[in-house]
């Protein structure tokens, strides 16, 4: 079994920057400014040969604030699936009363502790950690989490005792994203899908600041739910912390294969909505549209919400719709059979017999306009990509034809092979069949064989 590593602390001890260095990644956001973590954040590190999951959690506070409790509770949950704890320390604030409280609860709950006193850089490392020692947690590490001093020998010290396999497969699974605005009900939802209180849920907007990844097992198929912060309008993102939260949202679509778009029932679809939409779109991720709170609509309210999203969303490429309750739970069972379906869209392999057959039906349907008063002929069609599914189509003048007619052949493609909330990208190309075996020229023929080229 995979070791499990749980980063503990009170705010501003440098959790997040040693979450970012285990996992050499930066899935968790760096600020100066205490409590940006609030949800614990997974990710996958390797030592050597030996893997490991890391989980960074919110900052515990001995004062009661607003999001304390469940910070928290959060800690608590986590100390119940780590096997290691890395209690991590203020090398430069030294030993505080707070500390003291949480290594107290550390010993309590039985796991194994490891301290490590953080911005330790410049010191000796036996006069950094001996401060520390009267937490009768075993012998503390001097480690620096933005330099990466002292990294090895902690991890070392941490799964010292675990068996670890020599190797590991990281299997490739789904990844689906859920965004929206604010306060749509995107964490509820995470909750409810997974079956436990995974991400703090408060009606207060921008409560979700990273992008927290939680696995989810769905009819024997894994999946990976990405929580994203709720993405405002420019004018009213002030804080660099927020700023950085859309960067990470972003980060998530282009990360993701499916995206499920949230929106709030209970107020208008409204331009929010649309340029989200549009960045899911312009990413190419296939989509699936959750319309939340449902339940608090009568008729004349939910025909409304149907108008507007045919009004305001007219360009999604046909995703599902589905009308739900995260809080009450009605219709969730119908997402992740959604979110299967858009994913095997975006993961569709497309034979390039099927491609050129489809090709040559939808010119016959609809030609391509003439350019320059000479026909565009479109000759050959082959699959490039996926997620999205990308067709690359030869043909004289190909690079020519205007995106009205670019979006009709996405659209004929998706509609031919039942493709849904995925847009096919298609790239034209100017030229002949690259994979058409070509007649050599006379001089061609006699360099090779050294013969004349009957005719």
């Amino acid at each position: 079994m995979i070791p499990v590593i749980a980063l503990v602390g009170r705010p501003n001890v440098g959790k997040s920057t040693l979450f970012n260095r285990l996992t050499k990644s930066r899935d968790a956001i760096v600020d100066d400014q205490p409590g940006v973590t609030r949800d614990r954040l997974y990710g996958r590190g390797k030592m050597g040969d030996k893997p490991f999951l890391v989980v960074d959690t919110g900052g515990l506070e001995s004062e009661q604030s607003q999001f304390g409790a469940m910070v928290r509770q959060q800690v608590e949950q986590v100390l119940e699936e780590a096997q290691v704890v890395v209690f991590l320390v203020d090398g430069k604030d030294g030993l505080v009363p707070q500390d003291r409280e949480i290594g107290e609860q550390l010993r309590q709950s039985g796991r194994e502790v490891q301290v490590a006193v953080n911005k330790s850089e410049g010191e000796e490392s036996e006069l950094a950690v001996s401060e520390f020692q009267e937490l009768g947690l075993g012998s503390p590490s001097a480690v620096s989490a933005l330099r990466g001093d002292g990294i090895a020998e902690m991890l070392e010290q941490a799964l010292a005792g675990f068996d670890v396999e020599q190797e590991y497969v990281d299997i490739l699974v789904p990844r689906v994203a859920l965004v929206g605005r604010p306060n749509v009900g995107k964490s509820t939802l995470t909750n409810k899908l997974v079956g436990e209180y995974r991400v703090i849920v408060s009606e207060i907007p921008g409560t979700t600041r990273d992008s927290v990844r939680v696995p989810l097992r769905f009819e024997e198929q894994d999946y990976l739910l990405v929580d994203t912060a709720g993405v405002r309008r420019k004018s009213r993102v002030d804080l660099a912390v927020e700023k950085f939260s859309v960067i990470k949202t972003l980060q998530a679509i282009e990360d993701s294969h499916v995206v499920l778009l949230v929106l709030d029932a209970s107020s208008e679809i409204g331009a929010q909505d649309a340029t989200i939409a549009g960045m899911v779109q312009d990413l190419g991720r296939s989509m699936v549209v959750v319309v939340n709170k449902w339940d608090r609509l009568e008729g004349r309210q939910r025909r409304k919400i149907k108008d507007e999203l045919e009004i305001k969303l007219p360009f999604l490429p046909d995703p599902e719709i589905l009308f739900v309750s995260a809080l009450h739970g009605s219709n969730l069972a119908e997402i992740m059979p959604a979110a299967q379906r858009a994913y095997e869209s975006a993961m569709a392999e497309l034979s390039t017999s099927s491609l050129n057959r489809t090709l040559a039906t939808a010119i016959a349907q609809t030609p391509p306009p003439m350019r320059n008063d000479r026909p565009v002929k479109l000759k050959f069609a082959h699959q490039a990509g996926k997620n999205p599914p990308v067709v690359v189509i030869h043909g004289n003048q190909a690079e020519k034809l205007p995106d009205a007619y670019l979006r009709y052949l996405s659209k004929f493609f998706a509609k031919t092979y039942r493709l849904t909330g995925t847009r096919i990208r298609i790239i034209p190309r100017s030229g002949e069949n690259p994979f058409k075996r070509l007649r050599p020229t006379k001089t061609q023929f006699k360099k090779r064989t050294g013969r004349r080229r009957k005719i």
